[in-house]
C-alpha cells in the first residue's frame, strides 16, 4: 500500500461511525444512501469511491454488492431502530450492517 493510500485509509477509518437509521432517513429520501453488502469491506469501498475508481465501483454496482438502499431495508431498519456503520463521501452516505 502506498503511503498516500495508507493515509487515506487511516483518515476514512476515523470518519467511520455507527449511526442510527433514523438519523439517515433524510439522505435516503434524497436517494443518497448506498448500502454496502457484508461481503465487502466498507472501508475498501469508501477508498475506491474516494479515489474515483469507477471501473471497480461499476463491478460492485452490477453485482449488487453496492446499491441504493431499498425501501424494504429502509423500513426494516426503521422498525428495528437499527444502527449502521456509516461513512460520508459527499454527496454519498455509505452504510453497512454491523457484522460482528
Amino acid at each position: 500500500m502506498t503511503d498516500l493510500k495508507h493515509k487515506l485509509a487511516e483518515k476514512l477509518n476515523l470518519e467511520t461511525a455507527m449511526a442510527p437509521w433514523h438519523e439517515l432517513q433524510i439522505f435516503f429520501a434524497q436517494g443518497l444512501v448506498l448500502h454496502v453488502k457484508e461481503t465487502l469491506d466498507l472501508l475498501v469501498v469508501t477508498e475506491e469511491l474516494t479515489l474515483d475508481n469507477s471501473k471497480q465501483f461499476q463491478v460492485w454496482l452490477s453485482n449488487g454488492d453496492v446499491e441504493k438502499v431499498s425501501v424494504k431495508n429502509a423500513s426494516l431498519w426503521f422498525e428495528a431502530d437499527t444502527k449502521l456503520w456509516t461513512v460520508v463521501i459527499k454527496p454519498w452516505v455509505l452504510v453497512q450492517e454491523d457484522i460482528n
